[in-house]
């Protein structure tokens, strides 16, 4: 197993330097559960990424006459963090991460909802306003033992908090993480997430840690990764995983 470190300044910094280093460190292997079933991807063993000022650059910029479509837009981000703010969800839906973080609800085998009524970003808002900073409790939890069963489960699993030095700091979990076409908008709109917290809660915003043993990327990618970094995606003497 081989662990990448990841230390960047904002979002922008912390996606690029991750497309750069999968293609140097990533493992190449056929799908065989899961999105894209039968397509092969690039995948780090496990990485963990600390970015210092992710409120700086919130999104990746794509520098200007680069033919490849940007990965996600501010416009978007901010409806994905109007979104993981309610529990709204669509018909075609197995869950959202703004049901399980503000009204939990779990699923049973045959399809019948098991319901917890509680907004777990107002109650680590109010922990803190309340109780104080001294606290390893404030984690909000997305994943549930039911997502076993889901043919498509949460791939955020947890955001744990803490304050810190006078910073709201948030660490999240994914078990597994598109670099393309998730990441970009996952961060954006947990770091907006992050400094609302932070403003209710009456510190000032901190950093952005999240570590995965599945941050990939997928082989209908790799041109556009090869465009933005510059260097060639080559898999020989690259190790496989079966």
């Amino acid at each position: 197993m081989h662990f990448v470190k990841i230390d960047a300044f904002d979002l922008d910094d912390a996606w690029f330097q991750a497309l750069n280093s999968i293609i140097d460190n990533g493992h190449v292997y056929k799908i065989t559960r899961g999105s894209y079933k039968g397509q092969k991807r690039l995948e780090f063993d496990m990485v963990f990424i600390q970015v210092t000022s992710p409120g700086h650059q919130i999104i990746p910029l794509i520098p200007e006459g680069m033919s490849i479509p940007p990965p996600t837009s501010m416009e978007y981000v901010e409806q994905y963090m109007a979104y993981i703010l309610t529990s709204q969800k669509t018909t075609h839906e197995d869950y959202t991460y703004g049901e399980r973080l503000v009204a939990p609800v779990g699923r049973t085998k045959d399809g019948r909802e098991l319901a917890f009524e509680v907004n777990q970003i107002f109650e680590v808002i109010g922990m803190y306003k309340s109780e104080g900073f001294g606290t390893n409790q404030a984690c909000m939890e997305i994943g549930m033992p039911s997502d076993i069963s889901l043919d498509d489960p949460p791939c955020l699993r947890l955001i744990d908090t803490r304050v810190r030095y006078g910073k709201l700091h948030f660490f999240c979990y994914f078990r597994s993480w598109d670099l393309w076409g998730g990441m970009p908008s996952n961060l954006g709109a947990i770091q907006k997430l992050k400094e609302w917290m932070a403003e209710e809660i009456g510190v000032e915003d901190g950093q952005l840690m999240a570590c995965s043993k599945g941050l990939h990327l997928y082989d209908h990618c790799w041109s556009y990764a090869e465009a933005r970094t510059g260097k060639k995606i080559t898999l020989e003497d690259r190790p496989a995983v079966e």
